[in-house]
């Protein structure tokens, strides 16, 4: 039976997207996750929300417990996980309020706890292979449902994962663009490293809200920027997972 976890990143982690709603207070080996579980349906199919900075965005990205998120979803039986992000753009073409549906990252950050193979057992070790950690599967998925919707997107792109929660240096943001990422957050690479050692299905939607730092006739990237475009995009995320959700299979 398929279940889906959403992961919302900030300013994407409505509760109200879900039915028959209720919350559930879980616990980990690795400690809780960074809110309780909103459990409910989209259009029939079961549903588990977190929000990864919490529900009052009171959690800095470097402190986000992302092995206690993902392994909370699994413990709840999730077979899928679905994400959505803010992110910084780093491409002429990827404007304020697009829809980037990732297919790589870079992680560039550095005080996380990102695997769940802290030691190996005895000639057992784990490393996961992780050329394309985005579901491929996931990603037509999100695709086909942004055409049908007449959402315009991006059908790929890098995202960059820095530590944050400063915003990057003109340096950085130039210097992340001649690595070939296309877009910038501090959350997604740890997030989805971890879900493919969970072996669960996961992508994400990245919605650009800004052009970081690079872009000479830009203003450089302000919380208070990103946010009013939140407002004026979100609701083409929520008609996107709503949308896609009931495809998964």
């Amino acid at each position: 039976m398929v279940k889906i976890g959403i992961i919302g990143g900030s300013g994407l982690d409505n509760p109200d997207i879900l039915e028959d709603a209720k919350d559930v207070e879980v616990d980990t080996p690795y400690g809780k996750p960074s809110s309780s579980l909103k459990v409910g349906k989209i259009k029939d199919i079961d549903v588990v929300l977190i929000a990864r900075h919490g529900r009052g965005h009171t959690i800095p990205p470097t402190q986000v417990n992302f092995r206690a998120n993902i392994q909370a979803l699994k413990d709840a039986g999730c077979t899928h996980i679905l994400a959505t992000t803010a992110c910084g753009s780093l491409r002429e073409e990827i404007d304020r309020g697009h829809l980037v549906i990732l297919d790589q990252f870079i992680d560039f950050t550095r005080h996380r706890q990102i695997s769940f193979h802290e030691k190996f057992e005895p000639d057992k070790p784990v490393h996961t292979p992780m050329a394309e950690p985005f579901s491929k599967d996931m990603r037509n998925l999100l695709i086909k449902t942004a055409k049908e919707l007449n959402l315009f997107i991006h059908e790929k792109g890098t995202v960059i994962t820095i530590e944050g929660p400063r915003f990057s240096t003109k340096a950085e943001s130039n210097m992340f663009r001649i690595w070939g990422a296309d877009v910038i957050n501090m959350s997604v690479a740890p997030e989805a490293a971890l879900a493919n050692e969970a072996r669960i299905p996961y992508a994400a939607v990245a919605m650009s809200t800004d052009y970081d730092c690079w872009k000479e006739d830009e203003e450089p990237v302000t919380w208070e920027g990103v946010l009013e475009i939140f407002k004026a995009n979100v609701e083409k995320v929520t008609e996107l997972i709503v949308n896609m959700i009931p495809k998964i299979k």
